[in-house]
């Protein structure tokens, strides 16, 4: 038997990347498979099979998304306390399958029994499985970006078949196969992890001191699991109910935040200094999910109802093109824009991590400018050109680029190693209040007549895009303007 290799032994690897990057893309790539799969379907099945109006469509997404992400700050934190982020993934994954086969069984009558299996497995697996992307580097290696962009093209990989092939499957042959694929790639997902364990050596292993009776490790454990399983109908009811999906975001954030004030209370001035910097940046995130996720809520409607079904002469699903678009460019540029960050650092001329962030907004600007713009390209009756809608998305991506695997790099870099999984958990935890109020835009731009024609929704979606660009540059310009003081606060970080 191979012994497992020393954590030394892994990150002074020869290359650009270590080997165990790799292990992970294949197993996130399987995941998001399913997430994105999933994500892109929720809209239109919940429209089209469940009798939801758009606007009640988009709150219905937005607080499914908005859970899905929170739980993250949950099974992050678990994760950092008691399992460990390679029990993390098993128990997720676990979950995740479940709630797939559930919808399958019976897509109209179990959907939201499901769907809860799978926001509390997702809770577990993802901000877990990032965070021993960070892991794998030691501090201040710069190819931890470099890295971060490659593990974010498996994402978007996983993204794209899965985006395209499961609401084409729901929409044109059958929904209980749909949400039956998400049971049967996660199960390549772990069998993936499971095989290629023990190349991670000490990373990811249980928090939990060594000399603890086994006895009570495993109670610890235990008591992990059967409470995740134990707050189902509390998610169930919140989910269900968008009052509830309230008050659980009113509370969630402060909650979070307390808490990391409690940790902060361990480190040193310097270090807390860096938490400081990490929650600027997760602030902004928060806004551009906010505009970004009308991928999945609005985009997801506007693509239904309001784009032809041609690609320049080829037959295409336009909801198809939304959903997988932005997955192709991610996976056509990310690695190559990780390599160019290289090129520039070796040279003294890589941009700082907060206008990275600033460049992000600024193309989200335009990206939702563009999208404002196919109003100019549509017909008498409301339909537009999905030409334009997918240069939306080509801008829309590098936009991405400049924020997400930079953020995700980030947490790592800027977090104490005790509170890693936190803060990865507290990243994805902007995410969720990004799909809540992504959510809260969708609903406020769909029109309010229940018998709205196709160029009544134009109009009304357009316009929302043209505020939302408006909104992005100010933040674009904002971010770069303070972004002298947000580099004093990471006290050397790049």
């Amino acid at each position: 038997m191979v012994p497992s290799p020393t954590l030394d032994q892994i990150r002074n690897f020869e290359g650009k990347y270590p080997k165990q990057l790799w292990y992970l893309f294949g197993t996130e790539m399987w995941e998001r498979f399913c997430f994105y799969g999933m994500r892109g379907m929720l809209t239109v099945f919940m429209a089209t099979q469940l009798g939801l109006d758009d606007k009640a469509a988009n709150l219905q997404y937005g607080a499914i998304q908005a859970f899905v992400y929170a739980f993250t700050f949950i099974g992050g934190l678990f994760a950092d306390k008691i399992l460990g982020f390679q029990k993390s993934l098993f128990w997720g994954a676990a979950l995740m399958i479940i709630g797939g086969f559930v919808i399958a069984f019976s897509p109209q009558e179990l959907f939201y029994i499901g769907i809860c299996f799978s926001i509390i497995g997702t809770g577990f697996f993802k901000p877990n499985i990032s965070t021993m992307v960070g892991q794998l580097y030691h501090d201040g290696d710069t190819r931890r970006d470099a890295g971060f962009g490659l593990f974010y093209a498996g994402i978007n990989l996983g993204a794209l078949l899965g985006g395209y092939a499961m609401v084409t499957v729901g929409k044109d042959y059958s929904w209980r196969l749909a949400f039956a694929l998400v049971g049967i790639v996660m199960i390549i997902s772990l069998i993936n992890f499971i095989w290629r364990r023990k190349s991670f050596g000490t990373i990811g292993l249980s928090p939990l001191h060594p000399d603890m009776p086994k006895s009570r490790r495993r109670f610890y454990e235990i008591a992990v699991y059967v409470g995740s399983l134990l707050t189902l109908p509390l998610v169930l009811k919140m989910v269900t109910n968008t009052a509830y999906t309230d008050l659980f975001m009113y509370t969630i954030g402060p909650v979070a935040l307390a808490y990391l004030a409690w940790e902060m209370r361990k480190f040193s001035a310097a270090q807390n200094a860096r938490l400081v910097a990490a929650l600027v940046f997760i602030f902004f995130s928060i806004v551009f999910w906010a505009f970004f996720e009308q991928s999945g809520g609005s985009l997801s409607l506007f693509a239904l109802n309001n784009l032809k079904a041609d690609f320049f002469g080829l037959a295409i699903d336009p909801n198809g093109v939304n959903n997988a678009a932005n997955s192709l460019f991610v996976i056509a540029f990310s690695a190559p824009l990780g390599l160019l960050w290289l090129w520039l650092s070796k040279r003294k001329m890589e941009p700082n991590s907060v206008v990275k962030f600033g460049l992000g907004f600024l193309l989200l600007a335009l990206a939702f400018y563009t999208f404002f713009s196919t109003i100019h390209f549509a017909d008498a009756e409301g339909i537009t050109s999905l030409e334009v809608f997918t240069l939306a998305y080509f801008v829309i991506t590098f936009g991405e680029l400049c924020l997400s695997p930079i953020g995700l790099s980030l947490m790592t870099k800027l977090s104490p190693i005790p509170v890693q999984g936190l803060m990865m958990g507290m990243w994805f935890l902007a995410s969720a209040y990004g799909q809540y109020v992504a959510g809260l835009l969708g609903a406020g731009m769909s029109s309010a007549d229940p018998n709205a024609t196709p160029l009544m929704k134009l109009h009304a979606y357009t316009d929302g895009y043209s505020q939302l660009a408006i909104y992005a540059l100010i933040a674009g310009v904002v971010l770069i303007a303070i972004s002298p003081l947000v580099r004093k606060l990471m006290k050397g970080i790049h």
